[in-house]
């Protein structure tokens, strides 16, 4: 074990393994379990001499004694609770998890389309082939997830269908301290479909500590197209962890928006291999950070087959004493040519405290490649401030009108109206002068 071990009791995650072991009746998560069980008791938990954990303190989570909520959670939420958080009445499918557990009184599946299998992990046998079969254990919270999985959904999409509705995945922490939940999301696009998904974080407790540390397994089938929205709105004093892994095959198209909007801990690692000639990957992401709030964006593609574009754009405003951290890696083999690949990172500094490390890389081995890499810090330049004085307005609505245009380009980039809507409000909320 390596030194940052030191600062956490590995024990009580055994023994929540060997609780959910005992209580284990579906032999299809029990396999993956075992499997996830035996790999975290071989791995060490990340530490600063990783690179790619280097500018992420991990040790507030690592110092807490969080245990895995296991069975129904005692919560009674109603509708009610979650308005402010659904899209149930936007017309939208909803699929509603508390602490980890899917509820049906909460979600709305009557208008879930034809060609859409949906299934709950706990509650169904059947399995999906891909069940497991993307996992690469990056770091011990993956082992960690998959070894403690209790619940969380599977969606399959069949070939040639094509989804008009978007499906709104909702996991809810009610915020019982020192929790942890373990979610699993496995999303299949056959061939020549196309399907958009929205998944909410969301923390409905500001003063408790827990912990959310998820896997999404993606498979986007030849000619298919996925439409992958992420929002994290997790509590005040969570922290979050999740690791998405995606392969997609022949000619297919995989966008993704990943919007963190709070949380005291998030890391959102997203891994993105591309199988097949013809693929394209569009990645975008906006980070709003405050406070003393770390947030870590680590991106991840391989152009494993030739002729394939990828596009990483993210945007983040950092104020307070906040930290983020952005990693975007593209990995071109030798065999891979006439590779397209461009990835930028702009970050806006609202402060002189708030801490930036941004890392756009490339690792190329093929000669007939197109790729570009970039990134900037900074603030608004005075004369731009000045230039909204001169014309009769405050510099603090000034700084507001601004960075809610340095952020809307990436909301209004979606393509879901309620919810380019409602991020679009909540920026414009969270920057308009008080």
């Amino acid at each position: 074990m390596t030194q940052i071990a030191e600062y956490t009791d590995r024990a009580q995650y055994q023994a929540d393994i060997d609780t959910l072991a005992a209580a284990d009746t579906n032999n299809t998560l029990s396999v993956l379990r075992d499997a996830g069980a035996e790999k975290f008791s071989e791995m060490d938990f990340p530490h600063y001499k990783e690179e790619a954990w280097r500018h992420t303190n991990i040790k507030p989570i690592l110092k807490s004694t969080f245990r895995t909520h296991i069975g129904a959670s005692s919560a009674s939420l109603t509708t009610d609770d979650l308005a402010a958080h659904s899209y149930a009445k936007d017309g939208l499918v909803e699929v509603v998890l508390v602490d980890g557990i899917f509820s049906s009184e909460l979600s709305s599946l009557d208008t879930l389309p034809d060609g859409v299998v949906f299934s709950s992990l706990a509650t169904s046998e059947a399995s999906t082939d891909q069940l497991g079969e993307l996992v690469n254990y990056t770091n011990a919270f993956v082992a960690l997830n998959t070894a403690l999985v209790e619940d969380g959904v599977c969606i399959n999409v069949n070939k040639n269908t094509q989804v008009d509705v978007a499906v709104h995945i909702l996991y809810v922490t009610t915020g019982k301290a020192n929790t942890a939940t373990h979610p699993r999301n496995v999303i299949v696009a056959g061939g020549s479909s196309e399907f958009d998904v929205i998944e909410s974080y969301v923390g409905l407790n500001d003063e408790s500590e827990t912990l959310t540390n998820g896997v999404c397994e993606i498979v986007v089938g030849d000619n298919a197209k996925v439409t992958r929205h992420k929002v994290v709105s997790e509590g005040a004093s969570a922290h979050h962890l999740m690791t998405t892994q995606v392969t997609l095959g022949r000619d297919s198209r995989f966008n993704a928006f990943a919007m963190t909007l709070s949380g005291q801990t998030v890391r959102n690692e997203l891994c993105v291999k591309m199988t097949g000639p013809g693929g394209h990957c569009d990645l975008n992401g906006l980070y709003l950070n405050d406070g003393d709030r770390v947030i870590d964006n680590a991106l991840f593609v391989e152009h494993a087959s030739a002729n394939c574009y990828s596009r990483m754009g993210y945007k983040g405003v950092l104020d307070g004493n906040s930290t983020a951290n952005f990693t975007g890696m593209v990995l071109v083999p030798q065999d891979s040519q006439q590779t397209d690949s461009d990835q930028l990172n702009n970050n806006l500094l609202l402060s002189d405290k708030a801490v930036i490390d941004t890392k756009p890389q490339l690792e190329i081995f093929a000669d007939d490649v197109k790729c570009t890499h970039g990134a900037t810090i900074g603030a608004f330049p005075p004369e731009l401030i000045f230039y909204f004085q001169s014309r009769g307005m405050d510099p603090l609505t000034a700084h507001g009108i601004l960075t809610y245009g340095f952020a809307a380009e990436v909301v209004d980039a979606i393509e879901v109206e309620p919810l380019k809507k409602r991020l679009a409000d909540y920026v414009f909320t969270k920057y308009s002068p008080k």
